[in-house]
């Protein structure tokens, strides 16, 4: 039986009620955090924070060197995506956001997302920021679905995947939406193993010596110098630069879009007036 170490509560955040991140040692040094944030774990300001938080407890709470499993306690759902109205009304939602990103990509152990059910948009990039994914089977599908909602990628989430995906399978997740099952996400690099429970995650451990992993005391340093190209744009300078860069890019593009139909007009004139 797992032992039971804490609990972090979700406080409640516009429409969503609320709910708690419990951390749980089914083994010695294997840490599960398991969400439940109904309906669907959507990712809020609350779920952001409260994940920090654990993360926090963790390494500072005197335990053991280890691996961090994550999961959710809603079996249907590992992630849902963002509440995408409360992120953009909500200001200091997406450093925040990319925050929990920072922490998984340099955290001091080993992290492995348990893909229980759907990880959609925002919480595919979630688990996409861990060590290692596992996709959920027999049900539940991967999906970056932004580009059937008409949300433009933020410069920071195409720099996550960039970072972490081939070219041919970026341009599948990003360009084609399309929901992934368990086997071709593993093709595709989006998960490095199939799992139906906890159990085979536990042996995903044990088959790559994971949990000898971090005792040396440098995992998150070795971490955090092969993720800095990404690092360097998810906060600070990087992340302004990035932003600026794209905001100046739409503005291109919409002076460019203006001057094409305005030479579209004259040009549809040029030709009624030649018939």
């Amino acid at each position: 039986m797992a032992a039971a170490l804490f609990t972090i509560p979700i406080p409640p955040c516009g429409a969503h009620p609320g709910g708690a991140i419990t951390a749980t040692r089914p083994r010695p040094a294997v840490y599960l955090l398991a969400w439940a944030s109904p309906p669907d774990n959507r990712i809020t300001t609350a779920f952001c924070r409260a994940l920090l938080a654990a993360l926090d407890v963790l390494e500072f709470g005197g335990y053991a060197p280890g691996v961090v499993v994550t999961t959710s306690a809603i079996p249907k759902f590992y992630s849902n995506g963002l509440d995408l109205e409360h992120a953009v009304a909500t200001e200091g939602f997406w450093p925040l956001y990319f925050d929990v990103w920072r922490r998984f990509l340099t955290f001091p152990m080993p992290t492995l997302a348990l893909l229980n059910g759907h990880t959609y948009a925002g919480g595919l990039m979630l688990a996409m920021a861990h060590d290692y994914r596992l996709a959920p089977s027999p049900r539940g599908f991967l999906c970056l679905n932004e580009l059937l909602f008409g949300a433009p990628l933020k410069p920071a989430m195409a720099a996550l995947f960039r970072h972490k995906l081939t070219p041919a399978s970026y341009r599948a997740v990003a360009l084609e939406a399309r929901r992934f099952a368990a086997p071709d996400a593993v093709r595709l690099g989006l998960a490095d193993a199939v799992a139906t429970g906890l159990d085979d995650a536990l042996r995903f451990v044990d088959d790559n010596d994971l949990l000898e992993k971090p005792s040396a005391g440098v995992y998150g340093v070795i971490k955090a110098e092969m993720h800095s190209p990404l690092l360097a744009e998810l906060r600070g300078p990087g992340l302004d630069a990035e932003e600026r860069r794209f905001a100046e890019h739409q503005q291109h593009e919409g002076e460019r879009k203006e001057f094409g139909r305005l030479w579209y007009e004259q040009w549809q004139r040029d030709n009624k007036a030649k018939l």
